[in-house]
Order: C-alpha cells, then structure tokens, then sequence
C-alpha cells in the first residue's frame, strides 16, 4: 500500500526509543529482530540529524513507596521491586548507540510524558513531530501516543520497531487503534520521511 504522507522537517523531529531495556525485551519473541530494527531507525535519525530520545522505566526507592496499593498495574512492580535504577537490567540495551547530547528520560509509569520533563525538553528545540517505537505496543507505545496526540504533536508509529508480549493487542493497536491519531509505518519508510523516496 502507497500512502502520501508530508515529507517531515528533521530539525523539528524526534524519535522516541521507549523501554528498550533488557528486562522488557525478555517479555518479547525474536528481540534481536526488534533491536535491529530499532538499530535502523536510530541510523537513519543520526544521518538525518533527527532528535533521538531514549525513554526508559526505572523506580528509586522513593517510586516504590509512591505507588498506591489501588494502582493495579504497578503494584507488582512494587512488590517484585521491578527495575530498580541502577540495575543492569533497568538500563537501555547495550546495543543502541546513547550517544552524549541524546535526550535520555526515566519514567515510572507507562507513557514518557506524565513522570518526566520531556515535554518541556521537545518545546523547548521546536519538536513538533515525533517518530515513535518500543515495548510495549499496548504499553508505553499506547499511552505515548495517545498523551502526545492530544498535545498536537504529528505522529508516526514505527510497527516493525515495536512490540507486545501478546502479537495479538500489536495488530489491533498498529491496525486499528493508532491510525486514528498516526500515521503507522514501518523502517523501510523512514528514509521516506525525509523525502527520498515514496512509502512503500
């Protein structure tokens, strides 16, 4: 399928690589597939001097005690004392390149906006277009999009570089939910967006 899509201003674009972090990853199939493909998104952004955040989830002590025991999502990371900062597991996989100058957040709950200062971080360069991937689809993928498209911002999804533990909730949201609110693509089309070529 061919669709026209504006090419994007990179100066004014981010791409968001959310909880790819090695205790997540553990929840998916084929991880190396994933992370390849997370590898080509963040190679096209450097080549076309997009923005690259990095968006991981980690609790201090203090996150735990914050969660109350009503939040049925997160109590038992509280309990399991899941991701704590600092562990290796908590931390951005080993094999996408954080370079210094990248914006890097840490969150403790699912979407990168609503524990973090990355909003004020976007505005504050004139991002106003956001190319997103991670883990999980229903998760921080979800929660992201839907945060940052009330907030006006233009959106693509990157479905290839992003992943649930169910194969099932990644179709309906990458077919039938997030076109809605984005434009989902795979990384075949990035180079695309900077107006190279047609999406395929």
């Amino acid at each position: 399928m061919t669709m026209t899509v504006t090419p994007i201003a990179p100066e004014r674009t981010a791409l968001l690589l959310m909880d790819f972090q090695p205790a997540i990853l553990a929840g998916i199939a084929d991880t190396e597939k994933l992370l390849e493909r997370a590898r080509t998104a963040l190679s096209w952004a450097r080549s076309e001097n997009v923005r690259v955040v990095y968006v991981r989830v980690a609790f201090a002590s203090d996150d735990y005690s914050a969660v109350p025991t009503h939040n049925k999502a997160f109590t038992a990371v509280v309990e399991n004392r899941f991701l704590p900062d600092g562990s290796p597991e908590s931390e951005i996989h080993d094999s996408l390149d954080v370079r210094e100058g990248d914006i890097v957040v840490r969150k403790t709950r699912f979407g990168a906006f609503s524990t973090t200062d990355l909003y004020a971080s976007l505005r504050g360069e004139g991002i106003d277009t956001l190319v997103v991937a991670g883990i999980s689809t229903g998760g921080v993928v979800l929660s992201t999009l839907r945060d940052a498209a009330d907030e006006d911002y233009r959106l693509y999804v990157l479905a290839d570089a992003t992943a649930d533990p169910d194969p099932e909730v990644h179709r309906v949201l990458t077919e039938k939910v997030f076109p809605h609110q984005a434009d989902v693509i795979g990384t075949d089309d990035l180079w695309a967006l900077s107006g190279r070529g047609p999406l395929v």
